[in-house]
């Protein structure tokens, strides 16, 4: 039955729902859960996942930046909200809008003590990140002592958690480099423990790492991808759900002769006669432009119909010439067959990819199937 009448990506609460749920299973009743919101919370809406995640029980949830803080309050989340990579430019907004920085480096610890000092704060919850292995963002082992002489002298700041970040747990073939992360990033806790003289929340493993790793889920876990449906791992992802489902419209259909050329840069050539449907969706809503030319496609009453030419910025063509449909009919690009992570394959991609390239300019739809 025809639903939609333009394009659309539906947002299943009750598909993150069964994917809270299932992760929730594999932890001790007294492990918490994050849940990460950043980029839209990963393409879908990040305002409606934060009220979902608060309802099914998780205790934090975590942004990239302020900005994305400042949206879900303004949708009215009232959750402790980490932001993971907090700049001096935004502290005034974080601490008006009660975020929580993450505190990565010497710099950003002195200026953001300041800054609390300055304000006259008392206690504001700070969150320590710890360089392991992914070297992206932290502290090193070796900066603890001078971490703890800084604390030592204000009440300006109290630190909430110390984290780390696990380079490779979906990857079996490096076992052995995670679990060096992981007793690096036991020692590094201890070792402040003993330094602050209270136990902060530790946390280090991400979905992959709840997964495969449960001797490091500690007090914390964080979870992203696996709420959105997938585990990164074939056997995983049988249990999981996407919560996202991206459709569209046929705008139009046509009937190109042999020897025709279709799209921009007459990319392709109809060896035959063909049947084509344009759909109102391209490059600007995240369908990257290296699906086209057949290596992507679409469904259409359960019927693939490849991308021919290349994809436009508004538009794709797909061939429908084995498929009964007309104009107006309904068009999946992803869901729940084929996934995004089906489809982002196909280019050697991910599907943190794909969702998190997915236009503001789609209209969200949140529902429960």
């Amino acid at each position: 039955m025809q639903n939609i009448s333009e394009t659309v990506l539906e947002i299943d609460l009750n598909a993150l729902g069964n994917n809270y749920r299932y992760l929730r299973s594999k932890l001790n009743p007294d492990t918490k859960i994050l849940g990460v919101v950043k980029a839209f919370g990963y393409g879908s809406s990040a305002v409606a996942v934060a009220k979902e995640l608060a309802n099914l029980g998780a205790d934090y949830l975590a942004v990239a930046y302020a900005s994305e803080g400042i949206i879900l309050r303004d949708g009215g989340v009232n959750m402790p909200i980490l932001v993971l990579h907090s700049l001096p430019h935004n502290f005034e907004s974080i601490v008006h809008r009660c975020l929580e920085p993450n505190i990565y480096s010497k710099k950003i610890l002195l200026e953001f003590i300041d800054y609390a000092e300055e304000h006259a704060l008392e206690n504001y919850p700070i969150h320590l990140k710890f360089n392991t292995g992914l070297n992206r963002l932290g502290f090193s082992e070796e900066d603890i002592p001078y971490i703890l002489e800084a604390l030592s002298k204000t009440k300006s700041v109290t630190v909430k958690s110390a984290l780390s970040h696990l380079a490779a747990s979906e990857d079996h073939a490096e076992r052995a480099f995670t679990l060096q992360q992981i007793d690096a990033f036991k020692r590094i806790s201890k070792a402040l423990i003993a330094g602050l003289g209270y136990h902060p929340i530790l946390h280090t493993v991400n979905t992959s790492g709840i997964l495969n790793y449960p001797e490091a889920h500690l007090n914390m876990v964080r979870t992203g991808i696996g709420l959105y449906g997938f585990g990164n791992d074939p056997v995983q992802n049988k249990f999981l759900q996407p919560i996202l489902t991206l459709k569209t419209i046929i705008s139009q259909i046509h009937e190109i002769a042999a020897g025709e050329t279709i799209g921009y840069n007459r990319a392709y050539t109809t060896p035959s006669p063909v049947r084509t449907a344009t759909l109102p969706i391209g490059h600007a809503d995240g369908i990257s432009r290296a699906l086209g030319n057949g290596v992507g496609w679409v469904t259409i009453f359960g019927k693939k119909a490849p991308i021919i030419g290349n994809v436009c910025m508004d538009m794709i063509m797909v061939d429908v010439s084995e498929i009964s449909c007309n104009e107006g009919d309904e068009v999946l690009i992803f869901g729940n067959d084929p996934t995004a992570e089906t489809l982002s394959e196909a280019i050697n991609s991910i599907p943190y990819e794909l969702l998190t390239a997915l236009s503001q300019r789609i209209k969200r739809v949140v529902c429960r199937k």
